[in-house]
């Protein structure tokens, strides 16, 4: 497929803290695997990251440490585009224009929005609630084909189309109308000590029950070994043994053995045993990339030349974008 005709397909992640095995099997790894068939952009979205307080020092380590790690699991700054989305001015700029063209009510209507407040109820901020609308330039900047989104992801492509739509139901075909990307592998993994709810990489209360990628290989064979399952000793996959079916969950996506041979492997062997292959299956998938990653966020310069090129190339793409949306929108353009 030529370069001309391959899709253009957008991801993005907060360097909100080390990403779980969950990013990496749902998110990070298919990423991966989008470069051959697709044109890619890959963002660290910290302009989102501030909609909660951060601490300036540990923002910016975050960052780059999150540009690390994409290039860690094999992600080609080479053949894409890996930036920061801070280094894009574009993204502030068609913000506020975006946000001149979506309703209070689509924003209301944002569950994400209800949640975080919660959480965060000491900072229910402007930018927390226009948060959609940002993610919605994200996309709209680079005139995106595809956006992988998880389930907690819908409404936010959802808004984006519908602000799009708008936009382009006054000025004319400015905006392409992305389409959801929907992986063709990849499990919902859950918590280790919950396996009822999504495994995530903001959890506080129980280090447990997620498993983070740069965790020691001893860590997470541990925490393997800590995880719910039940009273039951037989290794199947079943809704009423969610536990279990985590664990093979994870075991088949490290492995990419499907779930009922990775079932079969394991007959007649005990939960121990169970849980031990387990470990050393996660083990062997994020060794390497730990080890990748020592080795690209020890060479500051080759970091610092990746974001600077990313940055480059990201806003060559978003500011032809900008200056249409511009002229559409009546702002004075200088040659």
């Amino acid at each position: 497929m030529s370069e001309e005709k391959k899709k253009i397909i957008y991801s993005a992640m907060q360097p909100s803290g080390v990403p779980s095995l969950g990013n990496y099997i749902g998110a990070l790894k298919n990423w991966k695997n989008l470069q051959d068939e697709y044109n890619c952009l890959f963002g660290v979205a910290n302009m989102h990251a501030i909609t909660v307080r951060q601490n300036p020092a540990e923002l910016r380590q975050r960052t780059k440490d999150l540009v690390a790690l994409f290039l860690a699991i094999g992600l080609d700054p080479e053949k894409h585009i890996i930036y920061v989305q801070s280094d894009v001015k574009a993204h502030a700029e068609i913000a506020w224009i975006l946000n001149c063209f979506t309703y209070m009510g689509e924003l209301n209507r944002m569950t994400q929005f209800k949640d975080k407040s919660a959480k965060h109820a000491d900072n229910i901020n402007a930018g927390l609630y226009t948060y959609p609308v940002l993610m919605a330039g994200d996309i709209l900047l680079y005139q995106s084909d595809l956006v992988p989104v998880g389930a907690d992801q819908k409404q936010h492509l959802e808004i984006c189309r519908d602000i799009a739509g708008r936009f382009n139901g006054v000025y004319g075909d400015v905006f392409k109308i992305p389409d959801p990307y929907i992986p063709k592998v990849g499990a919902r993994i859950m918590g280790l000590q919950n396996p009822e709810r999504k495994m995530s990489k903001s959890e506080s209360d129980n280090v447990n029950n997620v498993i983070y990628i740069l965790d020691e290989p001893n860590v997470i064979r541990n925490k393997i070994k800590r995880a719910v399952t039940d009273s039951d000793t037989e290794v199947r996959y079943s809704e009423d043994k969610p536990g279990v079916s985590n664990l093979l969950n994870i075991y088949s996506a490290v492995t990419g053995k499907p779930i009922d041979e990775a079932a079969a492997e394991f007959k007649g062997c005990g939960y121990g045993e169970f849980k031990t292959g387990v470990g050393e299956a996660v083990v062997a998938e994020l060794e390497p990339i730990q080890q990748r990653f020592k080795e690209y966020s020890s060479d500051k310069a080759y970091l610092e030349k990746v974001m600077k090129e990313g940055a480059e190339k990201a806003s060559y793409i978003a500011n032809k974008t900008l200056t249409k949306v511009k002229k559409k929108v009546g702002y004075p353009i200088y040659k």
